[in-house]
């Protein structure tokens, strides 16, 4: 099974980063910045940004970067050095990126939950020659001689009017953008690190454009969709999924600084949003809200989700309130640039299991450790190739020559290609457990508790046993009262007898997260 023709653009093949041979969109912007320089001529009236009380059109975005961008020269940046941004969700993130792009300049995205040895390791690997931060997170910023490279640093404080942002904003617009290359970085992201250190991944122009044409093309977005940044925008969720892609629709981008989900659905339903990619905790959250049903949602036409199964529950109780809403599975990584595969909306109820079919112009494939493609359905290690997938990792040529093989990318994900051409995702490679030789998959376990009433959500992870390897172990979130013995019950009705959890921890307390959101395994582990 294919994408529909009808709403996929025209591709060709072509060479990209000297060795490599993909599809790409014929007709594309040539970087980030023409994007922004398309959409502001001709969408220029129509609302780009809307966060608090700011609301500004797309040519008001476009001539506001672009005298960031002249603040930038003043300051005497030249195209490809890095500017490092340390903010949560709030207008000036969208802006700075647009200024950078104008300038030809690298933006670094830093999280605002990063510490300082953290943010002082990524300055440094980078080499930024400037940071702009929140004005609360200055107690964490690394001391200067750890960072010599950084010579300017520049707070913002809380305050969203404009004219607060004087140090780059309060110059005339900078003339003409500087020239870059498509294959020019125009982002790097760290990975989350949860082995080592962390890696830059670097996103080139191209990679963005072809992304933002993917979501805008397979979702069929226009310039009357809105959507709401509820996701931190320094992930490649938030600054791809959001931000870029309703640049390419020429739609509207709702910034909300945190998501609590009553303060979501107000939003949603003042607003009128019809567009949001979140982790399915979040749809559940808002769905426990007991006034969830006094909200008008009926424009909502679209709910993207990656990261972690959405409970079929929660797909029923959506579909129940708001018929209009098609849920769309996103599977990608920031290697990927966000999207490798989506789900079609109406095949969702019919393809639980499945995170949906490798977008238009990307090859994924499961490959053996014998390093051959596998059979359809059989799982191995998901290889990802398409225009989306990033040259590498910036200044660690070792990192890029492990994870990208002839420009397949090695997600470290095990799944399965099945005849049809829908992908599964089983486990993470490290997170598979292995208990006496029977292979355990933790996101089939912790789909089927998400089943449970009484679940809000757990995670699986592996218990060191001497005789069996490894035990099933589980940490249980739950909104009620209830017993493990019931859990397992519930477990066993469902699962072979090996894959049922043998210990488990229930608590109320969320399960720690990362930036991106993904729930901290390892830190799992180590806890219990």
């Amino acid at each position: 099974m294919d994408w529909s023709q009808s709403q996929i653009p025209p591709m060709h093949l072509e060479a990209r980063f000297g060795d490599r041979v993909v599809p790409a969109f014929v007709d594309r912007p040539s970087s980030l910045w023409a994007m922004i320089a398309e959409t502001a001529a001709r969408n220029g009236d129509s609302e780009a940004l809307v966060c608090g009380n700011v609301r500004l059109s797309w040519r008001q975005t476009a001539e506001q970067a672009a005298r960031i961008a002249s603040g930038f020269r003043k300051l005497g940046l030249q195209r490809g050095e890095r500017v490092a941004i340390l903010l949560g969700n709030r207008i000036e993130f969208p802006l700075l990126l647009f200024a950078a792009a104008h300038e030809g300049l690298v933006t670094v995205l830093l999280s605002t939950r990063q510490q300082k040895p953290e943010i002082a390791y990524v300055l440094a690997d980078c080499g930024a020659r400037i940071l702009i931060h929140e004005a609360a997170l200055t107690e964490r910023l690394p001391d200067a001689r750890d960072v010599p490279e950084v010579i300017h640093r520049i707070a913002i404080d809380d305050d969203t009017k404009l004219s607060r942002f004087s140090v780059l904003a309060d110059n005339a617009p900078a003339p003409a953008p500087i020239e870059t290359s498509e294959e020019d970085t125009a982002m790097i992201l760290y990975t989350s690190g949860t082995t080592g250190k962390p890696k830059g991944a670097m996103l080139a122009h191209c990679n963005i454009v072809h992304s933002s044409m993917v979501f805008v093309s397979c979702l069929e977005l226009t310039a009357a969709d809105r959507s709401i940044a509820a996701v931190p925008l320094g992930h490649v969720t938030g600054v791809v999924a959001n931000i870029t892609t309703m640049i390419c629709c020429g739609g509207a981008l709702i910034i909300m600084p945190e998501f609590k989900a009553a303060d979501y659905l107000k939003l949603a339903a003042r607003e009128r949003v019809t567009y949001t990619v979140m982790v399915p905790a979040m749809y559940n959250l808002c769905l426990l809200q007991p006034d969830f049903d006094s909200y008008d949602l009926s424009s909502w036409r679209i709910g993207g989700f990656g990261g972690a199964p959405m409970p079929v529950a929660t797909i029923e109780r959506l579909k129940a309130t708001i018929p209009g809403l098609k849920l769309a599975n996103c599977y990608g990584a920031t290697e990927t640039t966000s999207p490798s595969t989506i789900m079609p909306g109406e095949l969702t109820a019919s393809h639980i299991d499945s995170v949906g079919l490798p977008c238009p112009g990307a090859r994924i494939i499961a490959m053996g450790t014998d390093g051959r493609e596998l059979p359809p359905g059989q799982i191995g290690e998901l290889w990802i190739q398409s225009a989306s997938v990033i040259k590498g990792y910036w200044n660690n040529p070792k990192a890029t020559a492990e994870s990208f093989t002839a420009g397949f990318w090695h997600s470290g994900d095990l799944g399965s290609v099945d005849a049809d051409g829908f992908v599964r995702v089983f486990d993470r490679q490290k997170d598979m457990i292995n208990r006496g030789g029977l292979k355990i998959y933790s996101a089939e376990v912790e789909s089927v508790l998400a089943g449970h009433p009484a679940v809000v959500e757990s995670a699986i992870i592996a218990k060191p046993c001497p005789v069996l390897g490894e035990r099933v172990h589980a940490v249980v979130v739950t909104r009620a009262q209830v017993g493990s013995d019931d859990l397992r019950a519930w477990c066993a009705e469902r699962l072979s007898d090996y894959k049922v959890p043998e210990t488990m921890v229930i608590t109320a307390e969320p399960l720690p997260r990362n930036a991106n959101g993904k729930v901290l395994k390892r830190h799992l582990r180590e806890l219990w």
